[in-house]
Protein backbone atom coordinates (compact mmCIF):
# COMPACT_ATOMS: atom_id res chain seq x y z
CA UNK A 1 0.00 0.00 0.00
CA UNK A 2 1.78 3.58 -0.99
CA UNK A 3 1.29 5.91 1.28
CA UNK A 4 2.38 9.51 1.34
CA UNK A 5 4.62 10.85 4.60
CA UNK A 6 6.74 13.75 4.82
CA UNK A 7 9.78 15.14 6.70
CA UNK A 8 9.70 17.97 8.67
CA UNK A 9 12.64 20.39 9.93
CA UNK A 10 13.37 19.79 13.71
CA UNK A 11 14.87 22.83 14.25
CA UNK A 12 11.68 24.95 12.84
CA UNK A 13 9.09 23.12 12.19
CA UNK A 14 9.04 23.44 8.28
CA UNK A 15 7.92 20.73 5.62
CA UNK A 16 11.21 19.88 4.41
CA UNK A 17 10.26 16.87 1.86
CA UNK A 18 7.04 15.03 0.68
CA UNK A 19 7.42 11.56 -0.92
CA UNK A 20 5.33 8.03 -1.57
CA UNK A 21 6.42 4.98 0.19
CA UNK A 22 8.13 2.90 -2.29
CA UNK A 23 7.49 -0.74 -3.03
CA UNK A 24 10.40 -2.69 -1.71
CA UNK A 25 9.73 -6.19 -3.72
CA UNK A 26 10.22 -4.10 -6.89
CA UNK A 27 13.49 -2.70 -5.93
CA UNK A 28 14.54 -6.04 -4.83
CA UNK A 29 13.47 -7.48 -7.83
CA UNK A 30 15.40 -4.59 -9.73
CA UNK A 31 18.61 -4.82 -8.07
CA UNK A 32 18.33 -8.94 -9.20
CA UNK A 33 18.65 -8.37 -12.46
CA UNK A 34 21.14 -5.84 -12.47
CA UNK A 35 23.34 -7.79 -10.63
CA UNK A 36 25.12 -10.30 -12.93
CA UNK A 37 26.40 -7.74 -15.27
CA UNK A 38 27.41 -5.54 -12.24
CA UNK A 39 29.02 -8.44 -10.90
CA UNK A 40 31.09 -9.36 -13.64
CA UNK A 41 32.66 -6.18 -14.36
CA UNK A 42 36.46 -5.89 -13.49
CA UNK A 43 36.93 -4.81 -10.17
CA UNK A 44 38.64 -1.55 -11.70
CA UNK A 45 35.34 -0.39 -13.70
CA UNK A 46 33.21 -0.99 -10.27
CA UNK A 47 35.77 1.24 -8.58
CA UNK A 48 35.18 4.19 -11.37
CA UNK A 49 31.82 3.84 -10.70
CA UNK A 50 32.21 4.80 -7.03
CA UNK A 51 35.16 7.42 -7.88
CA UNK A 52 32.64 9.45 -9.88
CA UNK A 53 29.85 9.27 -7.17
CA UNK A 54 32.45 10.65 -4.64
CA UNK A 55 33.28 13.60 -7.32
CA UNK A 56 29.38 14.34 -7.81
CA UNK A 57 29.20 14.85 -3.81
CA UNK A 58 32.44 16.88 -3.65
CA UNK A 59 30.52 19.35 -6.23
CA UNK A 60 27.30 19.42 -4.54
CA UNK A 61 29.36 19.20 -1.01
CA UNK A 62 27.56 22.54 0.31
CA UNK A 63 24.19 21.70 -0.77
CA UNK A 64 24.07 18.07 0.70
CA UNK A 65 25.66 19.56 4.42
CA UNK A 66 22.92 21.97 4.38
CA UNK A 67 20.20 19.66 3.80
CA UNK A 68 21.55 17.30 6.30
CA UNK A 69 21.19 20.39 9.00
CA UNK A 70 17.93 21.00 7.71
CA UNK A 71 16.72 17.47 8.48
CA UNK A 72 18.87 16.05 11.44
CA UNK A 73 18.77 20.04 12.54
CA UNK A 74 22.90 19.03 13.02
CA UNK A 75 25.01 22.72 13.37
CA UNK A 76 26.15 23.25 9.78
CA UNK A 77 29.71 22.81 10.60
CA UNK A 78 29.35 19.14 11.44
CA UNK A 79 27.30 18.79 8.61
CA UNK A 80 30.10 19.62 6.61
CA UNK A 81 32.31 17.20 8.09
CA UNK A 82 29.62 14.26 7.52
CA UNK A 83 30.19 15.32 4.02
CA UNK A 84 33.82 15.35 3.84
CA UNK A 85 33.25 11.44 5.69
CA UNK A 86 30.69 10.62 2.66
CA UNK A 87 33.49 11.55 0.53
CA UNK A 88 36.90 9.75 1.84
CA UNK A 89 34.96 6.70 2.33
CA UNK A 90 35.97 5.93 -1.30
CA UNK A 91 39.62 5.70 -1.04
CA UNK A 92 39.27 4.35 2.12
CA UNK A 93 37.08 1.31 1.02
CA UNK A 94 39.34 0.71 -2.24
CA UNK A 95 42.10 -0.05 0.12
CA UNK A 96 40.04 -2.01 2.79
CA UNK A 97 38.81 -4.17 -0.28
CA UNK A 98 42.46 -4.56 -1.84
CA UNK A 99 44.05 -5.60 2.24
CA UNK A 100 40.83 -7.35 3.50
CA UNK A 101 39.36 -9.43 0.22
CA UNK A 102 42.32 -9.31 -1.91
CA UNK A 103 42.83 -12.21 -4.07
CA UNK A 104 46.16 -14.45 -3.78
CA UNK A 105 48.18 -17.80 -4.96
CA UNK A 106 48.40 -20.08 -2.13
CA UNK A 107 50.85 -22.72 -1.89
CA UNK A 108 49.96 -25.90 -4.16
CA UNK A 109 51.53 -29.44 -5.20
CA UNK A 110 53.57 -29.16 -8.80
CA UNK A 111 51.29 -28.87 -12.18
CA UNK A 112 48.27 -27.32 -10.06
CA UNK A 113 47.78 -23.94 -8.54
CA UNK A 114 45.56 -22.68 -5.82
CA UNK A 115 44.32 -19.46 -5.34
CA UNK A 116 41.68 -17.46 -2.49
CA UNK A 117 39.38 -14.90 -4.66
CA UNK A 118 36.84 -13.28 -2.73
CA UNK A 119 32.65 -13.08 -4.34
CA UNK A 120 30.04 -10.91 -3.94
CA UNK A 121 26.99 -12.13 -2.14
CA UNK A 122 24.25 -10.86 -4.83
CA UNK A 123 22.03 -8.01 -3.25
CA UNK A 124 22.28 -6.51 -0.28
CA UNK A 125 19.76 -4.33 1.45
CA UNK A 126 20.74 -1.48 3.35
CA UNK A 127 18.66 0.01 6.28
CA UNK A 128 20.35 3.62 7.36
CA UNK A 129 19.82 5.51 10.72
CA UNK A 130 18.57 9.16 10.89
CA UNK A 131 21.55 10.63 12.97
CA UNK A 132 24.25 10.73 10.58
CA UNK A 133 22.11 9.84 7.07
CA UNK A 134 24.46 10.25 4.39
CA UNK A 135 28.22 8.66 6.59
CA UNK A 136 26.61 5.69 8.00
CA UNK A 137 24.80 4.22 4.94
CA UNK A 138 27.33 5.38 2.71
CA UNK A 139 29.77 3.41 5.00
CA UNK A 140 27.38 0.12 3.85
CA UNK A 141 26.73 1.05 0.45
CA UNK A 142 30.39 1.87 -1.10
CA UNK A 143 32.03 -1.00 0.05
CA UNK A 144 28.96 -3.29 -1.25
CA UNK A 145 29.40 -1.64 -4.67
CA UNK A 146 33.09 -2.37 -4.59
CA UNK A 147 32.51 -5.98 -4.07
CA UNK A 148 30.00 -6.65 -7.17
CA UNK A 149 27.23 -6.35 -4.99
CA UNK A 150 24.26 -4.55 -5.65
CA UNK A 151 21.89 -2.55 -3.22
CA UNK A 152 18.78 -1.97 -1.98
CA UNK A 153 19.00 1.49 0.60
CA UNK A 154 15.86 2.43 2.76
CA UNK A 155 16.41 5.53 4.18
CA UNK A 156 15.36 6.66 8.08
CA UNK A 157 11.79 7.85 7.65
CA UNK A 158 13.07 10.41 9.70
CA UNK A 159 15.63 11.51 7.02
CA UNK A 160 14.33 11.03 3.04
CA UNK A 161 15.65 13.70 1.73
CA UNK A 162 19.24 12.92 2.19
CA UNK A 163 18.51 9.46 1.45
CA UNK A 164 17.37 10.56 -1.98
CA UNK A 165 20.33 12.86 -2.43
CA UNK A 166 22.58 10.14 -2.24
CA UNK A 167 20.79 7.91 -4.54
CA UNK A 168 20.69 10.77 -7.48
CA UNK A 169 24.22 11.23 -6.99
CA UNK A 170 24.43 7.66 -7.69
CA UNK A 171 22.29 8.24 -10.58
CA UNK A 172 24.61 11.08 -12.11
CA UNK A 173 27.56 9.12 -11.68
CA UNK A 174 25.84 7.14 -14.42
CA UNK A 175 25.86 3.54 -12.36
CA UNK A 176 23.66 1.08 -14.14
CA UNK A 177 20.10 1.52 -13.15
CA UNK A 178 19.39 -1.90 -10.59
CA UNK A 179 22.80 -1.27 -9.40
CA UNK A 180 21.70 0.90 -6.06
CA UNK A 181 18.12 1.15 -5.45
CA UNK A 182 16.17 3.30 -3.49
CA UNK A 183 12.40 2.43 -1.31
CA UNK A 184 11.58 4.92 0.95
CA UNK A 185 8.88 4.18 3.39
CA UNK A 186 7.98 3.87 7.34
CA UNK A 187 8.63 0.59 9.42
CA UNK A 188 6.44 -1.49 7.00
CA UNK A 189 8.63 -1.17 4.22
CA UNK A 190 11.25 -1.79 6.21
CA UNK A 191 9.61 -5.40 7.38
CA UNK A 192 9.18 -5.63 3.76
CA UNK A 193 12.24 -5.22 2.48
CA UNK A 194 13.98 -7.38 5.30
CA UNK A 195 11.28 -10.43 4.39
CA UNK A 196 11.80 -10.20 0.68
CA UNK A 197 13.80 -14.04 0.50
CA UNK A 198 15.33 -12.51 -2.82
CA UNK A 199 17.75 -10.27 -0.50
CA UNK A 200 21.53 -12.23 0.14
CA UNK A 201 21.99 -10.05 3.00
CA UNK A 202 21.41 -7.02 5.45
CA UNK A 203 23.32 -4.42 6.53
CA UNK A 204 21.86 -2.23 9.16
CA UNK A 205 23.05 0.63 11.51
CA UNK A 206 20.24 1.36 14.37
CA UNK A 207 19.10 1.00 17.61
CA UNK A 208 19.56 -2.51 19.83
CA UNK A 209 15.74 -3.31 19.71
CA UNK A 210 15.22 -3.42 16.19
CA UNK A 211 18.42 -4.86 15.71
CA UNK A 212 17.66 -8.15 17.89
CA UNK A 213 13.99 -7.97 16.12
CA UNK A 214 16.04 -8.64 13.07
CA UNK A 215 18.53 -11.17 14.80
CA UNK A 216 15.22 -12.96 15.43
CA UNK A 217 14.23 -12.97 12.03
CA UNK A 218 17.43 -13.99 9.99
CA UNK A 219 17.55 -16.77 12.55
CA UNK A 220 16.33 -19.83 10.27
CA UNK A 221 17.67 -17.73 7.38
CA UNK A 222 22.07 -18.66 7.83
CA UNK A 223 22.25 -18.15 4.33
CA UNK A 224 22.40 -14.46 4.57
CA UNK A 225 24.43 -12.31 5.55
CA UNK A 226 23.57 -10.28 8.67
CA UNK A 227 25.31 -7.06 10.05
CA UNK A 228 24.01 -5.18 13.04
CA UNK A 229 25.94 -2.00 14.07
CA UNK A 230 23.42 -1.29 17.24
CA UNK A 231 24.07 1.42 19.99
CA UNK A 232 25.36 1.58 23.23
CA UNK A 233 25.94 2.79 26.89
CA UNK A 234 29.09 3.69 26.81
CA UNK A 235 31.43 4.61 29.76
CA UNK A 236 33.92 7.15 30.22
CA UNK A 237 35.73 6.89 33.52
CA UNK A 238 37.48 9.74 35.35
CA UNK A 239 40.46 8.99 37.54
CA UNK A 240 43.29 10.48 38.66
CA UNK A 241 44.32 13.43 36.57
CA UNK A 242 45.41 17.62 37.36
CA UNK A 243 43.79 18.75 34.52
CA UNK A 244 40.15 18.49 35.16
CA UNK A 245 39.62 21.25 32.93
CA UNK A 246 40.55 19.37 29.72
CA UNK A 247 39.27 16.04 31.44
CA UNK A 248 35.44 17.88 31.80
CA UNK A 249 35.79 18.92 27.89
CA UNK A 250 36.00 15.31 26.75
CA UNK A 251 32.94 14.23 28.65
CA UNK A 252 31.09 17.07 27.47
CA UNK A 253 32.39 16.01 24.16
CA UNK A 254 31.69 12.60 24.57
CA UNK A 255 28.15 12.84 26.05
CA UNK A 256 26.99 16.09 23.88
CA UNK A 257 27.96 15.87 20.29
CA UNK A 258 25.18 15.51 18.15
CA UNK A 259 22.92 16.45 21.12
CA UNK A 260 23.88 13.19 22.15
CA UNK A 261 22.60 11.17 19.28
CA UNK A 262 25.35 9.02 18.53
CA UNK A 263 25.45 5.13 19.18
CA UNK A 264 29.43 5.94 20.83
CA UNK A 265 28.43 9.18 23.18
CA UNK A 266 29.07 8.42 26.67
CA UNK A 267 25.98 7.83 28.95
CA UNK A 268 27.82 7.28 31.96
CA UNK A 269 30.56 9.25 34.03
CA UNK A 270 32.21 6.97 36.23
CA UNK A 271 34.23 9.05 38.48
CA UNK A 272 36.45 8.52 41.78
CA UNK A 273 35.40 9.65 44.78
CA UNK A 274 38.64 12.00 45.42
CA UNK A 275 38.00 14.10 42.59
CA UNK A 276 34.10 14.09 42.38
CA UNK A 277 33.07 17.78 43.60
CA UNK A 278 35.99 18.90 40.62
CA UNK A 279 35.01 17.08 38.15
CA UNK A 280 31.72 17.29 38.33
CA UNK A 281 31.76 21.30 39.57
CA UNK A 282 33.52 21.80 36.03
CA UNK A 283 31.63 19.33 33.71
CA UNK A 284 28.44 21.69 34.83
CA UNK A 285 30.07 24.56 34.52
CA UNK A 286 30.89 23.85 30.72
CA UNK A 287 27.92 22.10 30.23
CA UNK A 288 25.92 25.59 31.11
CA UNK A 289 27.99 27.74 28.56
CA UNK A 290 27.05 24.99 25.41
CA UNK A 291 25.09 26.98 22.77
CA UNK A 292 22.01 25.21 21.58
CA UNK A 293 20.71 26.75 18.30
CA UNK A 294 19.35 25.86 14.94
CA UNK A 295 21.81 24.80 12.39
CA UNK A 296 22.59 27.71 10.89
CA UNK A 297 22.34 30.58 13.72
CA UNK A 298 25.43 32.71 14.86
CA UNK A 299 27.79 32.12 16.85
CA UNK A 300 27.93 29.12 15.84
CA UNK A 301 26.36 26.69 18.44
CA UNK A 302 27.48 23.47 19.96
CA UNK A 303 24.81 21.32 19.67
CA UNK A 304 21.00 21.30 17.84
CA UNK A 305 17.59 19.72 18.34
CA UNK A 306 17.41 15.78 18.44
CA UNK A 307 15.78 14.43 15.56
CA UNK A 308 12.27 15.39 16.49
CA UNK A 309 9.10 16.15 19.04
CA UNK A 310 8.77 12.41 20.01
CA UNK A 311 12.26 11.73 20.44
CA UNK A 312 12.31 14.60 22.59
CA UNK A 313 9.55 13.65 24.70
CA UNK A 314 10.66 10.04 25.43
CA UNK A 315 14.27 11.77 26.78
CA UNK A 316 12.25 14.21 29.40
CA UNK A 317 10.63 11.13 30.54
CA UNK A 318 13.70 9.07 30.80
CA UNK A 319 15.24 12.12 32.82
CA UNK A 320 12.48 12.21 34.88
CA UNK A 321 11.89 8.09 35.73
CA UNK A 322 15.86 8.11 36.45
CA UNK A 323 14.75 10.86 39.01
CA UNK A 324 12.07 9.36 40.58
CA UNK A 325 14.01 6.25 41.08
CA UNK A 326 16.73 7.82 42.65
CA UNK A 327 18.76 9.91 40.95
CA UNK A 328 20.40 13.06 41.95
CA UNK A 329 19.92 15.74 39.63
CA UNK A 330 23.05 18.34 38.63
CA UNK A 331 21.84 19.60 35.98
CA UNK A 332 17.60 19.61 35.26
CA UNK A 333 17.08 18.49 31.47
CA UNK A 334 15.16 22.02 30.08
CA UNK A 335 12.52 22.04 26.79
CA UNK A 336 13.14 25.58 25.76
CA UNK A 337 10.59 25.80 23.39
CA UNK A 338 7.45 23.48 23.55
CA UNK A 339 6.99 22.78 19.91
CA UNK A 340 10.51 22.15 19.03
CA UNK A 341 12.95 19.05 19.97
CA UNK A 342 15.36 21.43 21.39
CA UNK A 343 16.64 20.10 25.10
CA UNK A 344 19.21 21.44 27.46
CA UNK A 345 21.65 18.93 28.42
CA UNK A 346 20.73 16.84 31.84
CA UNK A 347 23.37 15.50 33.91
CA UNK A 348 22.45 13.10 36.94
CA UNK A 349 23.74 11.30 39.89
CA UNK A 350 22.49 7.72 39.54
CA UNK A 351 25.10 6.01 42.39
CA UNK A 352 22.44 5.52 44.68
CA UNK A 353 19.87 4.21 42.18
CA UNK A 354 19.46 0.01 43.50
CA UNK A 355 19.11 -1.12 39.86
CA UNK A 356 20.31 1.22 37.43
CA UNK A 357 19.24 1.43 33.43
CA UNK A 358 20.76 -0.63 31.21
CA UNK A 359 19.02 1.03 27.52
CA UNK A 360 20.47 3.51 25.36
CA UNK A 361 19.80 7.32 26.40
CA UNK A 362 20.10 8.40 22.66
CA UNK A 363 20.11 11.78 23.50
CA UNK A 364 21.99 14.43 25.84
CA UNK A 365 21.70 12.69 29.35
CA UNK A 366 24.92 11.97 31.21
CA UNK A 367 24.79 9.69 34.34
CA UNK A 368 27.12 10.29 36.91
CA UNK A 369 28.53 7.70 39.58
CA UNK A 370 31.01 7.47 41.54
CA UNK A 371 33.49 4.82 42.85
CA UNK A 372 36.15 4.58 45.44
CA UNK A 373 38.84 2.26 43.32
CA UNK A 374 39.63 1.61 39.87
CA UNK A 375 38.64 -2.06 39.97
CA UNK A 376 35.33 -0.59 40.89
CA UNK A 377 35.47 1.80 37.94
CA UNK A 378 36.18 -0.80 35.72
CA UNK A 379 33.27 -3.47 36.67
CA UNK A 380 30.85 -0.64 36.40
CA UNK A 381 32.39 0.30 33.20
CA UNK A 382 31.54 -2.96 32.22
CA UNK A 383 27.78 -3.23 33.99
CA UNK A 384 25.87 -3.21 30.50
CA UNK A 385 24.75 -5.45 27.80
CA UNK A 386 26.07 -3.09 25.49
CA UNK A 387 29.76 -3.14 24.53
CA UNK A 388 30.33 -0.72 21.58
CA UNK A 389 32.82 2.88 23.00
CA UNK A 390 35.00 2.93 26.36
CA UNK A 391 37.19 5.73 27.34
CA UNK A 392 39.76 6.05 30.59
CA UNK A 393 40.80 9.63 31.03
CA UNK A 394 44.01 10.18 33.39
CA UNK A 395 45.25 7.66 35.08
CA UNK A 396 48.56 5.85 34.59
CA UNK A 397 49.65 3.25 31.35
CA UNK A 398 48.85 0.27 34.08
CA UNK A 399 45.55 1.64 34.75
CA UNK A 400 45.49 2.37 30.72
CA UNK A 401 46.67 -1.32 30.11
CA UNK A 402 44.07 -3.05 32.79
CA UNK A 403 41.16 -0.87 31.52
CA UNK A 404 41.61 -2.25 27.92
CA UNK A 405 42.47 -5.84 28.59
CA UNK A 406 39.14 -5.74 31.13
CA UNK A 407 36.80 -3.62 29.29
CA UNK A 408 34.19 -5.40 26.87
CA UNK A 409 33.75 -2.67 24.28
CA UNK A 410 34.75 -2.85 20.40
CA UNK A 411 36.56 0.87 20.62
CA UNK A 412 38.23 1.25 23.86
CA UNK A 413 40.64 5.12 24.06
CA UNK A 414 42.62 6.91 26.79
CA UNK A 415 42.38 10.68 27.02
CA UNK A 416 40.54 10.75 24.32
CA UNK A 417 36.72 11.24 23.62
CA UNK A 418 34.38 7.91 23.11
CA UNK A 419 32.93 9.53 20.06
CA UNK A 420 34.97 10.47 17.06
CA UNK A 421 36.34 7.10 15.45
CA UNK A 422 38.48 7.11 12.64
CA UNK A 423 37.01 5.50 8.91
CA UNK A 424 40.28 3.75 8.62
CA UNK A 425 39.85 1.57 11.61
CA UNK A 426 37.02 -1.12 11.86
CA UNK A 427 34.00 0.15 13.82
CA UNK A 428 31.92 -2.18 15.79
CA UNK A 429 31.18 -3.63 19.12
CA UNK A 430 29.68 -6.73 21.13
CA UNK A 431 26.53 -7.69 23.15
CA UNK A 432 23.24 -5.69 22.26
CA UNK A 433 25.85 -3.01 20.47
CA UNK A 434 26.55 -5.83 17.43
CA UNK A 435 26.80 -9.24 16.08
CA UNK A 436 31.34 -9.27 15.87
CA UNK A 437 30.54 -7.67 12.29
CA UNK A 438 32.46 -4.38 12.45
CA UNK A 439 31.86 -1.88 10.01
CA UNK A 440 33.42 1.03 8.66
CA UNK A 441 37.02 -0.22 7.41
CA UNK A 442 35.94 -4.10 8.31
CA UNK A 443 32.71 -3.61 5.82
CA UNK A 444 34.63 -5.39 3.17
CA UNK A 445 34.49 -8.74 5.09
CA UNK A 446 30.89 -8.92 5.12
CA UNK A 447 30.80 -7.45 1.26
CA UNK A 448 32.11 -10.21 -0.01
CA UNK A 449 32.78 -14.15 0.97
CA UNK A 450 36.31 -16.27 -0.05
CA UNK A 451 36.32 -18.74 -2.31
CA UNK A 452 39.53 -21.20 -2.18
CA UNK A 453 40.14 -22.95 -5.85
CA UNK A 454 42.45 -25.67 -6.49
CA UNK A 455 43.21 -25.40 -10.39
CA UNK A 456 45.43 -27.39 -13.22
CA UNK A 457 45.32 -26.61 -16.37
CA UNK A 458 45.03 -30.24 -17.58
CA UNK A 459 42.70 -32.94 -16.73
CA UNK A 460 45.43 -36.18 -14.99
CA UNK A 461 44.78 -37.98 -12.29
CA UNK A 462 45.38 -41.44 -10.83
CA UNK A 463 44.74 -43.79 -7.67
CA UNK A 464 47.83 -45.23 -6.54
CA UNK A 465 46.51 -47.13 -3.60
CA UNK A 466 43.73 -49.51 -2.67
CA UNK A 467 42.72 -50.92 -5.64
CA UNK A 468 42.79 -54.73 -7.47
CA UNK A 469 44.66 -56.07 -10.04
CA UNK A 470 42.77 -55.56 -13.21
CA UNK A 471 43.49 -59.49 -14.24
CA UNK A 472 42.07 -60.95 -10.59
CA UNK A 473 38.40 -62.45 -10.78
CA UNK A 474 35.38 -61.24 -8.33
CA UNK A 475 35.51 -64.87 -7.07
CA UNK A 476 38.75 -64.64 -5.84
CA UNK A 477 38.78 -61.16 -4.42
CA UNK A 478 35.47 -62.26 -2.55
CA UNK A 479 37.57 -65.26 -0.70
CA UNK A 480 40.30 -63.17 -0.18
CA UNK A 481 37.72 -60.97 2.01
CA UNK A 482 36.04 -63.63 3.77
CA UNK A 483 39.26 -65.15 4.44
CA UNK A 484 38.65 -68.58 2.58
Amino acid sequence: MVTEFTSIEPATGAILWKGQSGDADAAVADARTAWPTWAALPVTKRIEAVRRYANQIRGQAEELAELISRETGKPIWESRTEVESVVKKIDISVTAYAERTPQRQLSSQPNMRAALRHKPHGVLAVLGPYNFPAHLPNGHIVPALIAGNTVVFKPSEKTPAVGQFLFDAFKKAGLPSGVVNIVQGGPEVGKQLTANDDIDGLLFTGSAQTGVALNRQFANRPNKILALEMGGNNPIIVWDTDDIHSAAVLVVQSAFLSAGQRCSAASRMIVKDELYDRVVKEVKRIADRLIIDEPFSKPAPFMGPVIDNDVADGLTESFLTLMSHGGRPIKHMARPLDDRPFLTPGIIDVTAMEERLDIELFGPILQVIRVADFEEAIAEANNTRYGLSAALVGGTATQYDQFWSNSRAGIVNWNKMTVGASSEAPFGGIGLSGNHRSSAYYAADYCAYPVVSMEAEQTRASIGIGLKDEDRTETETAAEVSGQ
